[in-house]
C-alpha cells in the first residue's frame, strides 16, 4: 500500500504514535507532515561503528533525525539504539557496543540541539532478566554491569526502559507452559509469590523486570512495552481467535489502570502492540508465525474484531488491488515433476500458512501446490510468465480459497503523485501504541 494509505489507516483508527525499526527514507518521507509521533531505530549491525566514532554518530543523527525534524517534517520522539542487542542467541555480539553508542549518540543529539526533544531507548528482550518468581528477578549475570550503566544513562536523560514481552513465545517454546496463563481471562495456574498472586504471564514478566531494576537501584524507572502481541498463523496456537482474545484482553487489562502487584495502579507508560500489518518477507528463523503478527493483513484489512475504545478497527481505504485472478495447478497435467517448482515459488513468496499449524495446512497436496503457485504469481504482480511453471500452472478467475485458507490477490504498484517514492518492507513494522492519560484512553 502507498504511504498515504497507511497514514490514513493510522489516522482513521486514531493511532497517533508508531514505532519503526530503521529510518528507511521512503517511509520517513511518507510520515512527513503526518503529525504522528515516531520511534525510529538503529540496526544492531551499526552499533559497532557508532560506538567507535563520534563522527559516525554525528552523521547518523544528521541523516536520519535532523533532516526530518523540520517544519512539516517527522515528529521523532525516540531513537532505539539497536533492537534487542542483549538477546541470548546473539552470544554477546552487540552488548559491549550499546553504552558507548548511547554516549556518542547523546552527544550528537546535543550538538544538533535535539537532546531535549529526542530520547534514546534500548529495546530489550525479556530474556535479559530471569527468575523463578517475579520478586526474585535479576538481570543475567553477564549483563548486570552493562545494563546498570545503560539504565543510569537512560535515567539521567529522562528516557524509559523499553522491554518486549511475548507470552506467545513462552507458550510456543515450552510445552509445559500453562496455556490459560498466557492470556488475561483467568487461570487455574496462578503463580503465588509471597503476598502477591499473578494471574497472567504479562504481569509476572513485567514485575520480574521491575524487581531486577530495583536490585540495581532503579525500582521506579518508567517502563515502556516496546512490543507485545499474538500472531494469527504459522504455528499451533497462532490463530485469529487466540490473537483476538489476547489483544483485546491486553487492552482491557492496561485500561483498567490496575498496574501489577509490584506497581499497583501504575501501568506501563506506553504499550506498543506488535504489529500493524503482516510481513510476508520477514525472516522465519524464529518460526513461521513471524510473518503473521499484524492486526491487519498486508492489504490493511482487519483480521478480527478489536476495539481500542473507539469502536471496531477500520480498514484501509482505496487499496489498489491487482485484477481478481489467481494461479493454480493445471488439472490436466502430470504433477510428478512439480517439487522443484514449489520450492522455487516458496523461496520467494510466503508459504508459511501451508506448514503444520498454519491455516492452509489441511488443503491437500494439490491445494498446497496451487497456493505456492499463486503466492509467487501475486508477488510477481501477476506477470503471465510467473504462472507457467513449465506448463503446470494456469490462471483462473474463480477464487480458489478454501475455508480459512485465503488465496491472496496482490496490491498493485503505485506512483506517488507528488514525491514519486516507493514503499518498502520496513513500513509494515509499524506498531500500534496504547497510551493512558489519567483515566482516558488515547489510541496512538
Amino acid at each position: 500500500m502507498s504511504p498515504s494509505t497507511v497514514v490514513d489507516l493510522l489516522r482513521d483508527n486514531k493511532i497517533e504514535k508508531v514505532k519503526l525499526f530503521d529510518t528507511d527514507p521512503d517511509v520517513m518521507k511518507g510520515l512527513m507532515g503526518s503529525g504522528l509521533e515516531v520511534m525510529v531505530g538503529i540496526p544492531n549491525d551499526m552499533l559497532a561503528l557508532i560506538s567507535s566514532f563520534t563522527s559516525a554518530a554525528d552523521l547518523w543523527v544528521a541523516q536520519n533525525v535532523s533532516r526530518y525534524m523540520v517544519k512539516g517534517g517527522v515528529n521523532i520522539k525516540y531513537v532505539a539504539v539497536g533492537n534487542e542487542p542483549f538477546l541470548t542467541s546473539y552470544s554477546g555480539q552487540y552488548q559491549s557496543y550499546v553504552v558507548p553508542a548511547m554516549m556518542n549518540l547523546q552527544q550528537s543529539l546535543a550538538k544538533a540541539n535535539l537532546a531535549r526533544n529526542v530520547k534514546l531507548v534500548v529495546p530489550c528482550n525479556a530474556d535479559a532478566y530471569e527468575s523463578s518468581l517475579p520478586s526474585q528477578g535479576t538481570f543475567r549475570p553477564e549483563l548486570t554491569q552493562i545494563i546498570t550503566q545503560m539504565v543510569s544513562l537512560l535515567n539521567s536523560n529522562g528516557s524509559p526502559f523499553l522491554v518486549n514481552i511475548y507470552p506467545f513465545l513462552s507458550l510456543y517454546g515450552n510445552s509445559d507452559f500453562p496455556q490459560d496463563y498466557a492470556f488475561f481471562e483467568g487461570t487455574t495456574h496462578a503463580v503465588t509469590d509471597g503476598p502477591n498472586i499473578y494471574y497472567n504471564a504479562f504481569d509476572g514478566n513485567l514485575d520480574t523486570l521491575i524487581a531486577a531494576l530495583a536490585k540495581i537501584g532503579y525500582g521506579q524507572m518508567p517502563i515502556v512495552i516496546g512490543e507485545v502481541g499474538w500472531p494469527t498463523d504459522g504455528a499451533v496456537g497462532a490463530n485469529l481467535t487466540a490473537a483476538q482474545v489476547f489483544n483485546q484482553g491486553l487492552v482491557k487489562h492496561v485500561l483498567s489502570n490496575k498496574g501489577t502487584p509490584l506497581r499497583p495502579g501504575v501501568p506501563p507508560m506506553d504499550v506498543y502492540l506488535f504489529s500493524l500489518l503482516d510481513e510476508g518477507a520477514k525472516s522465519v528463523l524464529p518460526g513461521n508465525f513471524e510473518r503473521h503478527w499484524g492486526i491487519f493483513s498486508f492489504d490493511g484489512q482487519s483480521k478480527y474484531l478489536l476495539n481500542f475504545g473507539n469502536g471496531p478497527l477500520k480498514n484501509a481505504k482505496d487499496v489498489q488491488y491487482l485484477p481478481y485472478r489467481w494461479c493454480v495447478t493445471n488439472p490436466t497435467k502430470d504433477l510428478t515433476e512439480v517439487t522443484n517448482h514449489v520450492k522455487l515459488a516458496c523461496s520467494y513468496a510466503d508459504c508459511t500458512t501451508l506448514n503444520y499449524g498454519g491455516s492452509c495446512n489441511g488443503i491437500g497436496a494439490k491445494g498446497n501446490i496451487s497456493y505456492a503457485f499463486n503466492s509467487y504469481y501475486q508477488l510477481q504482480k501477476q506477470n503471465p510468465r510467473s504462472c507457467d511453471f513449465d506448463g503446470l500452472g494456469m490462471v483462473t478467475f474463480l477464487n480458489p480459497s478454501i475455508g480459512e485458507c485465503r488465496f491472496l490477490v496482490g496490491v498493485s504498484d503505485y506512483a506517488a503523485s507528488s514525491s514519486g517514492f516507493r514503499l518498502r518492507e520496513s513500513w509494515i513494522s509499524v506498531l500500534l501504541i496504547i497510551i493512558l492519560w489519567d483515566s482516558w484512553l488515547f489510541l496512538i
